[in-house]
């Protein structure tokens, strides 16, 4: 009984770093990979380095955006942070 007691604020400390900080990572990373898996021609797309754009095609492990000016760049599906649509879409809540 005795060490029970000694390492219940151990196991408590574990249990709520899983609860309030790996449980939601892993949550986000999840949505995050079903969001790239869902993205097709003419989707507005931010990158993770700030770049916007429009899907101009979408190939197994690359899509190829348009930007402003009409220039086309591929990028790694893993480069895309977000669509511009959840970002307006959060800035009004």
């Amino acid at each position: 009984m005795d060490q029970l007691q000694q390492f219940l604020p151990i196991i408590l400390i574990i249990v709520v770093f899983y609860f309030f900080m790996i449980r939601p990572q892993l949550k986000k990373a999840k949505d995050q990979k079903k969001f790239r898996e869902n993205i097709k021609v003419g989707d507005n797309i931010v990158t993770i380095g700030g770049i916007h754009g429009k899907i101009a095609s979408v190939q197994d492990t690359t899509f190829m955006i348009t930007v402003e000016g009409g220039n086309k760049l591929k990028i790694e599906k893993n480069a895309v942070s977000m669509d511009t649509s959840t970002m307006i879409g959060a800035e009004t809540k």
